[in-house]
């Protein structure tokens, strides 16, 4: 078995040649960059977000506690 390459050629080739039609030498002379804004271009940048620290989500609980039998209730809900 082959070592996994941490690149996905797979996804990249899909992309590129399927989605944007490119002709295989257009897509294979690409620099990593051009991929980049490519993949930028059509779908957008993804925007990261940051998930909470334990003091923020802790102020956040404080601030809007779950009230007693909410969460019982709607669990009934279908």
């Amino acid at each position: 078995m082959k070592p996994r390459d941490p690149f996905d050629w797979d996804a990249a080739m899909a992309f590129g040649l399927g989605l944007l039609k490119l002709p295989p030498s257009t897509f294979w002379a690409m620099t990593p960059r051009e991929l980049d804004a490519a993949l930028a271009g059509h779908f957008g940048r993804a925007r990261i977000q940051i998930p909470p620290s334990r003091r923020d989500l802790d102020a956040m609980m404080a601030a809007f506690p779950d009230s007693d039998g909410e969460m019982e209730a709607n669990n009934d809900r279908p």
